[in-house]
């Protein structure tokens, strides 16, 4: 209660890193996915790329990044825009290999091309799972951001590492419970979005 303005700027710059790399990483991961759909060794390679990416350990990330991107914002924002693919990737390749071919021969039958039954039919059908899949990256990369505080980006990284060499167990906490309520928010929010777009359908 007594620091809330500082948890609160650490809040603000924390939800803006995330919002930041996911704003890098969705639409790449889902160009991406669309155009492997199709094509299952094209799938497999970048989904196995990225996934290999997701493997490095955070602060190795961070760091590796630091050398061509300096200290400070742009670091902390593309890993976790890294980080953040993945999950997307794969739910738009899974999404759109599990849309019914009865809809896409239905979409062929009115006489719609590959583009119009893409755009018309099967991403609509895929657009629930590929949400489920922001959602995942979302919720990883609010907890991958507390590293952030380490390249100079700010967050509430800040607050559990300057807690930890202080020995005060208090702000350590304090920041976590933040932490972990942001990432309950984000989640909630985009579950309500996946199971709205599911009973769209």
């Amino acid at each position: 209660m007594d620091n809330r303005p500082e948890l609160w700027s650490e809040t603000t710059t924390h939800a803006q890193l995330v919002a930041l790399a996911l704003l890098f990483a969705v639409p790449p991961a889902v160009a991406l996915g669309v155009a492997a759909a199709g094509r299952p060794r094209m799938a497999g390679l970048a989904v196995g790329v990225a996934g290999v990416i997701f493997t490095i350990p955070s602060l190795a990330l961070f760091a590796l990044l630091v050398g061509p991107l300096g200290l400070g914002t742009a670091p902390a924002v593309a890993a976790l825009a890294f980080y953040s693919v993945l999950p997307v990737l794969r739910n738009t390749v899974v999404g759109l290999q599990e849309v019914p071919p009865d809809a896409v021969e239905a979409a062929r039958g009115m006489g719609m091309t590959e583009a119009q039954s893409l755009w018309r039919v099967r991403l609509p059908l895929a657009l629930p799972v590929v949400v489920g899949g922001v959602r995942v990256a979302a919720v990883t990369a609010v907890g991958m951001a507390t590293v952030a505080a380490l390249v100079a980006a700010g967050g509430l990284g800040d607050s559990i590492f300057a807690g930890l060499r202080a020995g005060d167990e208090t702000q350590v906490l304090a920041a976590i419970t933040v932490i972990a309520a942001l990432a309950f928010a984000v989640d909630g929010t985009l579950a309500l979005v996946e199971r709205c777009l599911r009973r769209g359908r």
